[in-house]
């Protein structure tokens, strides 16, 4: 029997409880999730590539079923790559699923064997983003909750 591979490709700067929701209810779906974080030079993250994938394996504990890589140009390779016939987004909202459709139709253009997947974000977290994150915590406030633990130390160093 063939393992069925899936990406789970985003940001994660940082990681929040609703990316790890996502990831959990994926790894239902595929023997494995593979973690891709897009090496992305247009955007100024707060944490490196090297500290988003660190805070990730902390998170799942090194877990085989869920690798944590880093990659940059099309996803659809990187899929190719890596195995990986489907690809798993999260969607929070319908302005999500505007810009995540049309991510979507492309990828299926570009490789029609790579299915993408939509996990919607569960009510109680629909209202967290990475960036909302950021600016909470850049403000002073508690993202205990948010965020997992090691993440909201190294947010508290941070900012």
């Amino acid at each position: 029997m063939t393992e069925r591979i899936a990406l789970y490709p985003g940001s994660f700067d940082p990681l929040t409880i609703g990316h790890l929701d996502i990831l959990s209810r994926a790894r239902r779906l595929a023997d494995k999730v593979i973690v891709a974080i897009l090496e992305n030079d247009s955007k100024t993250p707060l944490f490196s590539v090297a500290e988003r994938i660190e805070m990730i394996r902390e998170t799942v504990r090194d877990d085989p079923s869920t690798p944590v890589r880093s990659f940059s140009g099309l996803l659809v390779d990187f899929a190719r790559e890596s195995g990986a016939t489907l690809i798993v987004r999260g969607l929070r909202a319908i302005s999500d699923y505007e810009y995540e459709l049309q991510m979507a139709l492309m990828n299926r253009r570009l490789a029609s064997s790579i299915e993408t997947v939509f996990l919607m974000a569960k009510e109680e977290y629909s209202y967290v983003s990475s960036r909302l994150v950021k600016e909470v915590a850049g403000l002073g406030g508690d993202v205990s909750g948010l965020v997992p633990e090691a993440v909201r130390k190294r947010l508290g160093d941070r900012l």
